[in-house]
């Protein structure tokens, strides 16, 4: 039984109903109501976490352990644009530390952290499964390919000024090759 208190329940009970009617058990329903409970509250707290537990009739420290397992569940808050900036090998090849480190710098941030006004928060990830295009980086799970300093520039300076596109991630020309070789 779901307690009257249960915020997330109350705000969004057609939602929930739905989501749990899609499986035969609720306990199966835990990731895609933390994924509610991030949107409704921006994160997942610990508040948020016992409410999903209260909603699958599940000991709280089984949900606990599904939103510390899975790092696209946000524990703390998180600025408005996540940018999740990949690092894994192909993309180090490519020069991605060093841009992620001047997209660090632009933002006068550290791995992990969210700009003072709240815009932004910019961590590392590992693969983000776009090799043929690094270096990459989604915000907010949009992606954005063959990325430079110029780049970098380009798109906070777009999306500071409009947000993110409504129709999907902004579209860059590849890389070009240097005629160093």
């Amino acid at each position: 039984m779901v307690d009257a208190m249960n915020n997330l329940y109350q705000k969004h009970r057609e939602e929930v109903e739905d989501i749990l009617s899609r499986y035969p058990e609720k306990r199966a329903a835990v990731m895609p109501l933390l994924w509610l409970a991030q949107e409704e509250y921006g994160y997942v707290s610990k508040e948020a976490m016992r409410e999903v537990a209260q909603i699958c009739e599940l000991d709280p420290t089984d949900v606990y352990a599904v939103a510390h397992f899975y790092s696209l569940y946000f524990k703390e808050p998180v600025g408005k644009y996540v940018i999740r900036f990949c690092t894994d090998m192909p993309c180090a090849l490519v020069g991605s530390e060093q841009v992620y480190q001047y997209l660090l710098d632009k933002l006068g941030i550290k791995d992990g952290e969210t700009t003072p006004d709240g815009l932004f928060t910019a961590q590392q990830a590992v693969c983000l499964a776009a090799c043929g295009a690094a270096p990459v980086m989604q915000i907010n799970f949009q992606y954005f390919a063959n990325l430079t300093p110029q780049r970098i520039d380009e798109i906070l300076d777009l999306v500071r000024a409009n947000g993110l596109p409504p129709n999907g991630p902004l579209r860059f020309e590849p890389r070009e090759e240097s005629s160093d070789a």
